[in-house]
């Protein structure tokens, strides 16, 4: 079955989509021996395909890693010059790429996976997938310049970013924390939208991509994502999950329910023995002293 290139590409580990059809109008991709075009159809059961001289490797098993990746880390798979890339932090072989962008200086949570479509769905601006930052400003915001950061900032460019959630968190020295959550990710919006608000920003950290959080993991840390993690992203409902140690709930102890009472069972030998320890009665005292004194009166 004929597919297109850079979908047959991103299927095969090679990044997204869009980073597939760089591949094609690079010229790096060959079909049959001539050099493929954006938009061209294949069908690799019949077809040759070939990235860089190498033959379009089979289908991978799809793998989905978080990372923390530090600062001062590229998050790319390949390194174009000496520094360290995300991909060297992970020592799982097959095809990895990160999904997004974080830059050299910022750090937290990056998605490294090999699945295409995937990557496309969390990196397309028309999903919309939430981004969750911590910022660490130079100068401590007033109500104002978190109200314009809110609603859109107009970049040198002449973009202007789209309305994001950003909330004051606590203060640091001088500075201040503050939470961002924004649905787009333009190369260092929050740094330059600091910057043309008058907070200068110190430190980025991401905690989350869409339903994937950084969690517990520490800088160079990573970890395979659970089945529900990945249910989660994609959009599909996560199983529900089952403890089969758990023990069944005894509805009748619920707050709003009333606990069934049992009649006691009587035993005559001890109701016996009770009542031979029980002392005379006041009303039994009172008529023997009252025929006491009856008595002598006579």
């Amino acid at each position: 079955m004929q597919e297109r290139l850079q979908k047959l590409l991103a299927q095969a580990g090679y990044g997204s989509r869009r980073a597939c059809e760089v591949f094609i109008t690079e010229g790096r991709v060959r079909v049959n021996g001539k050099t493929a075009e954006l938009g061209q159809k294949a069908d690799p059961t019949v077809d040759k395909i070939m990235v860089d001289g190498k033959a379009l490797a089979k289908t991978e098993a799809l793998t989905y890693i978080a990372l923390y990746k530090p600062r001062n880390v590229l998050s790319a798979a390949e390194g174009q010059d000496d520094r360290r890339t995300v991909r060297d932090l992970i020592p799982v072989e097959g095809h990895l790429y990160p999904v997004g962008r974080l830059d050299f200086d910022s750090e937290g949570l990056i998605l490294m996976t090999n699945d295409g479509e995937l990557t496309n769905k969390l990196t397309h601006p028309r999903f919309g997938h939430e981004k969750e930052y911590r910022v660490l400003v130079a100068r401590r915001p007033d109500e104002k310049q978190l109200e314009a950061w809110r609603r859109g900032v107009v970049l040198t460019d002449g973009d202007k970013t789209q309305p994001a959630d950003v909330i004051f968190l606590s203060t640091s020295g001088k500075g201040a924390w503050i939470r961002v959550i924004m649905g787009e990710g333009k190369k260092r919006q929050i740094r330059e939208v600091g910057k043309l608000l008058g907070l200068p920003v110190v430190r980025i950290l991401r905690t989350r991509i869409g339903s994937l959080m950084l969690g517990s993991l520490k800088p160079r840390q990573w970890r395979f994502l659970t089945e529900d993690e990945i249910k989660a992203l994609k959009g599909e409902k996560p199983a529900k999950a089952v403890n089969r140690r758990e023990r069944p709930v005894d509805k009748r102890l619920h707050p709003t329910d009333q606990v069934k009472r049992f009649p006691e069972k009587r035993n005559p030998t001890t109701d016996r023995k009770r009542s031979d320890r029980r002392p005379a009665s006041n009303e039994g005292s009172g008529r023997a002293r009252g025929d006491s004194s009856g008595t002598k009166r006579r």
